[in-house]
């Protein structure tokens, strides 16, 4: 499988405070990272563009924006490896084809196989009636 490389003139960066838990340090520090990929705009094959926009994704926007927004980590530059590795990871599984499926039929040993089997357990279900006699 080809690995589609993204150009870094193609992706635009932003920092932004982090959410969440952190203290002191998140309320300072600008370390989270908003990454924004316009994908139609990108220099990507015409099928990984379609099977990215076809993706029911909520960080694309309407206009076929990518957004990831990246803040696990403490710092801005891990941060943003981070959003570049998602980005990275979503491109190359739009890059990989689905094998289209071709519908196939039982073959005759196995419908005959099927079948005696079938009559094999009815005919064991058959023998747990009541017994006649005595």
């Amino acid at each position: 499988m080809q690995r589609y490389l993204l150009l870094e003139t193609e992706v635009e960066f932003s920092a932004m405070r982090a959410q969440g838990a952190g203290g002191q340090n998140v309320n300072k520090v600008s370390s989270a990272v908003q990454l924004r990929f316009d994908v139609m705009a990108s220099s990507l094959p015409e099928g990984i563009k379609l099977r990215l926009l076809a993706r029911a994704d909520s960080r694309l926007s309407r206009d076929g924006v990518l957004v990831i927004k990246a803040q696990q980590h403490r710092s801005q530059p891990l941060n943003r490896a981070d959003a570049l590795a998602r980005l990275q990871a979503l491109i190359d599984e739009a890059a990989h084809v689905p094998k289209l499926r071709h519908a196939t039929r039982p073959t005759l040993g196995s419908r005959k196989r099927r079948l005696e089997g079938k009559a094999k357990r009815g005919a064991v279900k058959a023998l747990r009636g009541k017994v006649a006699g005595e």
